[in-house]
């Protein structure tokens, strides 16, 4: 069992890496193989609405996306980490997140496991968890949860490490990760096979 844990702050070793590195740990403990993606500093442009993916199976914007959606197809599990600056998530993780998500398909996510971290000095976390969370549950992604909502404090790497709270949260995210993976391990070979899927319905609002 894999996870893939994506780095989305602008700094590849600071507070966010901290947070996801400590969930990575805790994994590792569990027996769960990790690699942690960090998505860089270059600018990333978001979805331009072309669906030429459709075509190609990839994003038409060759970069760290589709870097990203090739090991996505190989993961079991997901964590998505991000800083918050204006109480939401950064804007090049938005922007790689809209066009990962749509381009890949949603065969690349559906029933992985996945969680959102969010990094900040002091306030603006549970808006940008909210945003993070929309992501996974379109895409029939179950969430793992920890024992508080998953955030850690300061304005630098090592004041993360001093959020005695924030970090037991990011230890406990990844055993919950870890057990969940096992359970589902354990169902399928137990015989248990995914839901049925139903025919795709779409309605507009406006007639």
């Amino acid at each position: 069992m894999k996870v893939l844990l994506v780095n989305g702050s602008p700094n590849e070793h600071g507070c966010t890496y901290t947070a996801l590195q400590t969930v990575a740990s805790a994994l590792h403990e569990q027996g769960v193989e990790t690699e942690i993606f960090w998505i860089g500093k270059a600018p990333i442009g978001g979805c331009m609405a072309c669906t030429a993916c459709r075509k190609l199976g990839k994003c038409i914007q060759d970069d760290v996306v589709n870097t990203f959606a090739e090991k996505a197809r190989q993961a079991d599990g997901f964590v998505f980490g991000s800083p918050v600056h204006y109480a939401a998530l950064s804007g090049n993780l938005t922007a790689f997140m809209d066009r990962a998500f749509y381009s890949a398909g949603k065969d690349t996510y559906r029933y992985k496991p996945a969680a959102g971290v969010l990094s900040a000095r002091r306030a603006g976390t549970t808006a940008a968890f909210d945003q993070i969370n929309e992501y996974f549950t379109i895409n029939e992604m179950p969430i793992v949860s920890s024992r508080y909502w998953n955030m850690v404090h300061g304005a630098k790497a090592e004041d993360v490490l001093q959020d005695a709270e924030g970090v037991a949260c990011m230890r406990q995210l990844g055993k919950n990760m870890a057990y969940l993976l096992s359970c589902m391990e354990a169902g399928k070979k137990a015989g248990i096979t995914p839901p049925e899927q139903e025919p795709l319905v779409r309605t507009n609002f406006i007639r």
